[in-house]
């Protein structure tokens, strides 16, 4: 876990991003709790992922209640679709959050144990068109923070009928090779064999070499739903590659899953991911609501963001200078009536010597210093001087805005 200091400007860029284009797709933001019953995330993710067994911040409250530390966002969002009855609006619904995520073991590359996400879940819409255009936005949204070497991969999980029949197949093909993958997905295999493909232990992937792919065993209305994916893509003009083994780490997914990768963050080079989930609201009692959605890692954005954006963070532009206490009743004045304007300004809250306040405003990098004194005052001006020119002049107060934003623009 780490505070969030000297990047928080970039943190602050990035957000501001989320709000505006997640919002121009009519997406709404949602607030819930860091803390929630644990069996919310038990029932979602599913107890045999590596979330649940592994990294999982779980315990029990002083009433004895199990109570977890949220892992991830979709089962809260889906637990207050319900709880509050959004299923009765008007379809669909659209929800983004933004915020902090927990999981004790094993940290990755740009994920701490307090990591944080940005996450999309739509409801209500079993269209192949709403997975295509959160594809879409996901890629306005990336290349606006303009993030390169991104690669879109596609898969389709298939329904609940279809894959059941692929899990057979799979749990006999596995079978054979039990001896050749690693201990996780040993464990993985007797209870959901479907994990094993996710592993990226290199054992792995060389015994999964020659492995059935769910494609080949999509019912008719899936494979349709996936073809149509395709060509929705195709339309928007987003360059994607099918890869068969892409399942995705939670229970939840149902047909459309996908990742978004990059070059640029080596092993660990995922960005963002997501899927369809369109059995999850029935399962928590709801009725049945296609969903979809996908979630980004805000760590893993900074790390990529400072290389590729200059964000410099907001300073002072102007600083308040007054000589001596009888003249800060002034000097206040036109401080409120800057900031009112929406222009940073700061100023010495103690009486100090002009020369003093002068080499303060420097280090804080502002572009104009108003020097209030008695002679200026009752000549009805104020002194100004650009620090980054060294031109100097006097200005009435009503002269101070259009001054200030003249100044700043030509710099």
């Amino acid at each position: 876990m780490q505070d969030i200091i000297e990047e928080i400007h970039l943190w602050q860029h990035i957000e501001n991003n989320v709000r505006e284009i997640f919002e121009n797709y009519n997406f709404q933001e949602i607030r819930t709790p860091i803390l929630e019953k644990a069996e919310i995330f038990l029932r979602s993710i599913g107890e045999n992922t590596d979330i649940v067994e592994k990294e999982m911040y779980i315990f029990n409250d002083k009433k004895g209640r199990t109570v977890a530390l949220r892992p991830e966002g979709t089962a809260s969002v889906v637990r207050a679709y319900i709880q509050h009855g959004l299923f009765n609006n008007p379809a669909p619904q659209k929800f983004y959050y933004i915020g902090p995520m927990f999981r004790y073991e094993r940290p990755q590359k740009g994920r701490l144990r307090q990591f944080h996400q940005i996450g999309v879940e739509c409801f209500g819409v079993s269209s192949s068109f709403i997975d295509a255009e959160l594809i879409y936005m996901l890629k306005i949204f990336l290349e606006k923070l303009k993030i390169k070497n991104l690669a879109y991969e596609i898969n389709s999980l298939g329904c609940k009928e279809c894959r059941a029949q692929y899990r057979k197949i799979l749990f006999n093909f596995l079978s054979n090779r039990v001896s050749r993958l690693c201990d996780d997905c040993k464990r993985r295999f007797e209870r959901n064999p479907l994990r094993v493909l996710d592993c990226k232990v290199e054992s792995c992937k060389e015994a999964l070499k020659d492995i059935p792919l769910i494609l080949e065993f999509l019912c008719s209305d899936c494979k349709a739903h996936f073809l149509s994916l395709q060509k929705e893509l195709d339309e928007m003009g987003i360059s994607y590659t099918v890869n068969p083994k892409i399942v995705r780490g939670l229970d939840y997914y149902t047909r459309t899953v996908f990742e978004v990768t990059t070059t640029m963050l080596g092993a660990q080079n995922a960005v963002a991911a997501g899927g369809r989930y369109d059995d999850l609201v029935e399962s928590f009692g709801g009725p049945p609501t296609p969903a979809i959605g996908f979630a980004i890692g805000i760590e893993r954005l900074i790390e990529l963001c400072s290389t590729t954006l200059t964000v410099n963070p907001k300073r002072p532009i102007v600083y308040v200078a007054y000589l001596g206490n009888d003249l800060r009743t002034e000097a206040k004045k036109v401080v409120n009536f800057l900031r009112e304007n929406n222009i940073p300004t700061e100023i010495s809250y103690e009486e100090t010597s002009l020369k003093s306040q002068m080499r303060k405003a420097d280090k804080f990098g502002v572009k104009i210093v108003i020097i209030i004194g008695e002679d200026e005052i009752k000549k009805g001006v104020y002194k100004w001087k650009n620090m980054q020119t060294g031109l100097q002049g006097e200005c009435s107060f009503q002269e101070l805005i259009d001054l200030i934003r003249r100044h700043n623009d030509q710099s």
